[in-house]
């Protein structure tokens, strides 16, 4: 059934990693130049993978522990794309001089965290859903 609640955490989800990351850049550089996440090819099949898994994810809604399994892995992708991002945040310059322009970290690297908690939601309530299911067929 679509009208779940994981249905809309998926959705939250999906839209995270495949319309925000287009809106929001990553970071700006000193000369003020936007960086999105489509300047890197890695960033582009992290994105790309997390967003493909949360779609079928919300497509296979008959099949509650396959669904499961495709959000653990989308997980486990945007834990890999954060790594990522945090590994550019350390090594990207963050100047304190106030006549150069500073460098600044855009909102676009918080959104694997957002797509990570929406999807342990939608997790949570798909193994709510698997364990009533389990329990009525142990009624009959």
């Amino acid at each position: 059934m679509l009208q779940r609640i994981q249905t809309i955490y998926l959705l939250i989800a999906f839209i995270a990693t495949g319309v925000l990351p287009f809106v929001f850049p990553l970071w700006s550089n000193e000369n003020g130049i936007e960086y999105y996440f489509v300047n890197n090819l890695a960033f582009i099949a992290l994105f790309g993978g997390s967003t493909t898994l949360s779609l079928l994810s919300i497509i296979s809604f008959k099949k509650r522990k396959n669904q499961f399994v495709m959000g653990r892995l989308n997980i486990i992708l945007n834990l890999i794309l954060l790594g990522l991002f945090i590994y550019r945040l350390l090594n990207l310059s963050g100047e304190t001089d106030p006549e150069k322009v500073v460098s600044e970290k855009g909102i676009g690297m918080i959104l694997p965290i957002v797509s990570i908690v929406f999807i342990s939601l939608a997790n949570k309530a798909i193994k709510k859903d698997e364990d009533l299911v389990k329990s009525v067929d142990r009624l009959r």
